[in-house]
């Protein structure tokens, strides 16, 4: 690239270069057309490489000045579609033809026939315009899809669902070895199968509440009650008598048999004591470090099977994780030249805060390796136990790019030094259930002192994920020309549904010291409150109107994948 034109504004403190006059003057003569029209021209080959301009494909462009078609750069004017040549530091073809006399004012403009990127004759470097660069995305994505489509249709027959019936020998295995349940007491009350009240064992309902919602998690409960983890097989294989599996086996057996007396899940309980024996008495604990205490529990049994493939980052080493295991994408930039350094971690929950203008880092999420309650925050300022928040609102300041303080300089590989920095979150990949932990509870280590936050919360029953995929944050951060050749982050294309549907919502009233629990669950587009041993149908707008503290969501559509195992009869 030749000599360029350099001007720069200053906003925030930061130099940023000024919009091409020459550009906004083609756009204020010509508006945006031509820069949608050029559409039909876009010639993407092969499918994911480079955009090139092309009349015909098999056009060869050449030079209208000299006729050489060999010139490291040719452009064509968005004015009059003149093809001209640019080779610094020699001849400049484009350049003369921006500003002969034979042409009006306006010719400055050209596109790289190539690269499919727009120059400025005049100024003689790239700029940048946003419905150009939406057309050539636009091209990119399209040609993407034509290439794959028909493979993705091999592939969704290939491994299409199919609902299964038993031949004669499984339904003889069946009569013998199962209990038939009585049709009578599924009806009774004409309530749904499934719902089933839970006995308070002394300050159990922070346990109640979460076991409610997981009962009614749809991949979970579709994994017990396909016996894909027999608690008899699974003590008899390894002779373990302490598994959270077993007993949540169990727990589904008894909930799902129809009996509608309300069921003590003593059991279980104890099995939870002996995993987490700093929460094991009878003093209320946090709902949200019993969800996340249990499912680290589940996770443990399975790591100490050898012969389990464990692989944590993809979420497949155990049942729990396999349905609420996500990926976060954490990006540090330096302020001072641009470095940006990625880290993944998985996560089973994303933890938000509540408080609008709090300052300071409040973006926790659970890990995998460290299932902590991450619910401090030092702002007590008691003004803000007033207004209302979204659970929109909580993940957009949850992936907001936040500036860290001085006391908080990383070491930038590319600088050597310490410099200040931006650190933005966003989701890699998505859980088949993602649940929303809003935290309550303040703790402040300065004034040794802890609160609960009562703001209201509004969430919706049906929520899109899309925009706080990581691939969303960096077509905003970069603009869209850095999608399609990011192979990196693909979330978009690979994620198969950001769609999600709220199917329980767990509460809190009362104070931080002296509070109780209850779930709000939707079956079959009704709710129904379950609180301890009592369960009652409610109106959609006292779900609405309640504290949540935890919700749950599960992806509207669900995609199967092929077993690799050869089934045999």
């Amino acid at each position: 690239m030749s000599s360029k034109i350099n001007h720069h504004q200053k906003i925030n403190g930061q130099n940023f270069p000024q919009p091409c006059p020459h550009l906004a003057d083609f756009r204020a003569r010509h508006g945006s057309k031509p820069f949608r029209a050029i559409q039909e021209c876009l010639r993407v080959k092969p499918p994911g490489g480079r955009a090139a301009i092309r009349r015909d494909p098999s056009e060869v462009p050449r030079c209208g000045a000299c006729g050489d078609a060999s010139r490291p750069r040719l452009y064509a004017c968005m004015a009059c579609a003149a093809v001209s040549c640019h080779a610094p530091p020699h001849s400049s073809h484009v350049a003369m033809h921006a500003t002969s006399t034979c042409n009006p004012p306006g010719h400055e403009i050209a596109v790289d026939v190539d690269r499919a990127e727009l120059f400025c004759c005049a100024c003689r470097d790239q700029v940048y315009d946003c419905d150009f660069d939406a057309a050539v995305v636009l091209a990119h994505t399209t040609s993407i899809i034509q290439s794959s489509k028909p493979e993705n249709l091999r592939k969704r027959r290939r491994i299409d669902y199919r609902p299964w019936s038993p031949d004669l020998r499984e339904r003889a295995l069946m009569v013998s070895n199962a209990s038939p349940i009585d049709s009578s007491s599924a009806t009774n009350g004409d309530l749904p199968r499934g719902l089933r009240g839970l006995n308070n064992l002394g300050n159990t309902c922070f346990m109640n509440s979460v076991l409610q919602a997981l009962f009614h998690t749809p991949p979970l409960r579709n994994y017990f009650l396909s016996d894909r983890h027999n608690r008899y097989y699974c003590q008899s294989k390894n002779g373990v008598k302490m598994c959270l599996a077993c007993d949540m086996d169990a727990m589904f057996s008894a909930v799902f048999s129809g009996d509608r007396t309300p069921y003590s899940p003593a059991k279980f309980l104890h099995s939870w004591w002996q995993h987490a024996a700093n929460l094991a008495s009878y003093e209320q604990q946090d709902a949200h470090e019993f969800f996340i205490s249990m499912l680290d529990g589940i996770h443990e049994k399975v790591e100490k099977d050898q012969r389990k493939p464990r692989n944590q980052g993809n979420g497949d080493c155990c049942i729990a994780h396999r349905v609420f295991s996500g990926i976060l994408r954490s990006d540090v930039m330096c302020m001072a030249c641009g470095f940006t350094s990625t880290t993944y971690d998985p996560c089973v929950d994303f933890s938000l805060d509540l408080e609008p203008n709090q300052g300071g880092s409040t973006k926790t999420a659970s890990t995998k390796s460290n299932h902590s309650c991450n619910g401090e925050a030092d702002s007590m300022n008691s003004s803000q136990n007033y207004g209302t928040s979204t659970l929109m609102g909580c993940l957009d300041r949850f992936t907001r790019a936040e500036r860290l303080g001085s006391d908080q300089k990383f070491f930038c590989q590319q600088c050597q030094v310490r410099q200040e920095s931006l650190k933005q979150m966003s989701i890699r990949k998505l859980p088949l259930v993602s649940c929303f932990h809003i935290k309550r509870f303040e703790h402040s280590s300065v004034r040794k002192m802890s609160r609960k936050v009562d703001r209201y919360l509004q969430f919706p029953f049906s929520l899109d994920m899309a925009p706080y995929l990581s691939s969303s944050i960096l077509r905003g951060r970069f603009g869209n020309r850095i999608f399609p050749f990011d192979g990196a982050e693909s979330d978009a294309l690979n994620e198969p549904s950001s769609e999600f549907e709220l199917f329980a919502v767990v509460t809190h009233t009362g104070k931080l010291d002296a509070g109780h629990y209850v779930t709000y669950l939707r079956l079959s587009n009704q709710w129904y409150k379950c609180d301890d041993a009592w369960i009652t149908q409610v109106n959609e707008s006292i779900v609405r109107a309640a504290q949540g503290y935890m919700m749950f969501y599960v992806q509207k559509m669900f995609y199967y994948r092929a077993s690799e195992r050869q089934v045999t009869s």
